[in-house]
């Protein structure tokens, strides 16, 4: 599954189901699709995604047999990045988030 995260100024970033979800989770919102953020709410929103970035390991766990690499480690910090550069356009042109 792919969910889109669309706002009226700002290209549609579009993520994986399971990336989407830990998103949702974070922005305090149920892993419904389809959904929204009100444009009041949105401020918080961003702050909460922002705080769960800052907070994130930049390192991939260690695993005990690290020769299961399955590809590069992709941080929750560089996932989000798309993300909150949506989110920072809704709040500054007071738009609604939608998935």
């Amino acid at each position: 599954m792919l969910v889109t995260f669309k706002t009226k100024h700002y290209a549609n970033i579009t993520l994986f189901g399971d990336v989407a979800q830990t998103f949702l989770k974070i922005l305090g919102h149920s892993t419904s699709v389809p959904g929204a953020i009100r444009a009041e709410d949105v401020p918080a929103a961003l702050a909460r995604l922002q705080q769960a970035v800052a907070n994130a390991p930049t390192q991939p766990p260690q695993t005990e047999d690290d020769e299961d690499d399955k590809g590069p480690y992709v941080s929750l910090r560089q996932r989000a990045l798309p993300l909150i550069e949506l989110f920072e356009s809704a709040v500054k042109n007071n738009d609604n988030v939608m998935w």
